[in-house]
């Protein structure tokens, strides 16, 4: 992008010195990037590649920009939505207001797989449901920001974030102190302060644990890094034991008592005793010291309700029952393929939408209209028409670009981003910044790393 003048304002400055280095240098920056993260093993695992091998996570070092205006607004929007959010799961899971008032179908909740009839009317601490979220957001063709998707399970990225920025720091000092960007390496300490803080015990140093499905898992690298950074200590289910409906922790010096764990695995897996029953990931009978109040979960049990991309769609309904507000964020137009003349308008403008699964993640399961071909979207088809409720359609939005350093040459790559929001007691925190993925590939839409996508650090500036 050397002598591009269409550089936005918050770019010049990064642009004025990036213009003065050799592309020989810029190399060697590159270079450097990929040796940091190779050294520090930084890798995702591709479910979908035979090889099953651990991969280098992508890195752009050219990081992205956003001002201090645009990010207050995009941090209101989040909190506003996880608000709404957090009553919505005390809601369908206790009184189910929002049900008896029409504002959401009962059949919705329910055909939800996401729905669990076993944690209704579990109190949890400081009714809050969603304690870790990342929430992916676009910019439009109109220069706005909207929600894409609620990501309230599990959510995954934010060591990358950290990493991007140390090494953001490493390859180019001196601009990033220039720039007065704002920080993001106390994520790690707010994150043990909410977890500490939903001790079910008034004890002033609980004992909390991340609990990982082990190594095979995608994302084990970040729990590590977590478990690490927060000074817990990294645990499988079967380092855990619950006796008498509380659960202790094998150590060699005997059991000691787990009061908090965030769990990077899925409801499904998490007792054997209740749900999937030849879970070996799990801990059998943990579900009964949750519901008596002896361990507190992160997040909680069943929120993935809140996260169906069927549910996703009555978002801004919730916004407005629970917290009487206009959206800030608003969602992008979503079609319920469960509704006939939806799904028809859907089918005779495919060309100009993608169709997602409503209960996958990570760019699996998804349906780009404008690049498949006709037998393979008659058999989509199909399987649309045979459960229309897994399935929702959104038009194809063009991402907004930002400036990569892609093959020697500055260029242009469509971008999401991925703020991390912490929900508790004392209200909703979000470090500035996010994980920015960006789709590497020419022309691709899909920044997902586990489709060819990569990432980039983030700058929130002062305007």
């Amino acid at each position: 992008m050397r002598g591009e003048k269409n550089i936005r304002e918050q770019y010049a400055k990064l642009f004025e010195v990036l213009n003065h280095l050799h592309i020989n240098t810029l190399h060697d920056k590159d270079r450097l990037a990929s040796e940091l993260f190779m050294n520090q093993g930084i890798t995702f695992t591709v479910y979908s590649d035979n090889a099953g091998i651990e991969r280098i996570f992508p890195y752009d070092i050219i990081p992205r920009i956003i001002t201090a205006a645009e990010w207050q607004h995009i941090e209101e929007g989040i909190k506003q939505r996880l608000r709404a959010l957090n009553l919505f799961l005390k809601d369908i899971y206790n009184d189910q207001q929002i049900i008896k008032d029409k504002i959401i179908p009962a059949g919705l909740i329910t055909s939800c797989p996401h729905y669990l009839r076993e944690v209704h009317g579990i109190q949890v601490p400081h009714d809050i449901y969603v304690h870790i979220s990342g929430i992916d957001l676009i910019r439009g063709a109109d220069g706005r920001f909207y929600i894409l998707e609620d990501n309230l399970r599990t959510p995954s990225g934010v060591s990358y974030m950290l990493k991007n920025r140390e090494i953001t720091k490493r390859i180019f000092p001196d601009i990033f102190y220039e720039n007065k960007v704002r920080l993001v390496n106390n994520y790690p300490f707010l994150l043990h302060e909410v977890l500490s803080s939903l001790s079910p015990k008034a004890i002033s140093n609980p004992t909390v644990a991340l609990l990982t499905p082990g190594v095979y898992n995608s994302a084990y690298y970040e729990h590590t890094f977590l478990a690490r950074q927060m000074g817990i200590p990294l645990v499988e289910g079967r380092d855990l034991v619950v006796d008498n409906h509380k659960v202790y922790m094998k150590t060699t010096d005997g059991l000691e008592q787990v009061h908090v764990i965030y769990r990077r695995i899925d409801d499904d897996f998490l007792d054997p005793l209740i749900f999937r029953p030849d879970s070996a990931l799990g801990v059998p009978g943990i579900m009964s010291a949750y519901r008596k109040g002896n361990i507190a979960l992160a997040n909680a049990v069943g929120n993935g309700v809140a996260d169906d991309k069927a549910v996703y769609a009555y978002v801004p309904a919730m916004i407005k029952y629970y917290l009487n507000e206009e959206q800030i964020l608003p969602n992008v137009p979503t079609y319920q393929m469960m509704d006939e003349d939806a799904r028809n308008y859907v089918f005779n403008n495919i060309g100009s939408m993608v169709i997602k699964r409503t209960n996958q993640s990570g760019g699996y399961g998804m349906i780009m209209g404008n690049a498949i071909a006709d037998e393979e979207w008659q058999k989509a088809r199909k399987a649309i028409e045979a459960e229309p409720r897994n399935f929702i359609a959104q038009p194809i939005l063009r991402l907004s670009t930002v400036p990569c350093f892609i093959d020697g040459k500055f260029q242009p790559r469509h971008v999401d981003l991925r703020p991390y929001a912490l929900c508790g007691e004392n209200g909703i925190k979000i470090v500035p910044g996010g994980l920015t993925r960006v789709a590497l590939k020419e022309g691709s839409l899909i920044v997902n790393s586990s489709q060819g996508g990569g990432s980039k650090d983030t700058w929130v500036i002062d305007n």
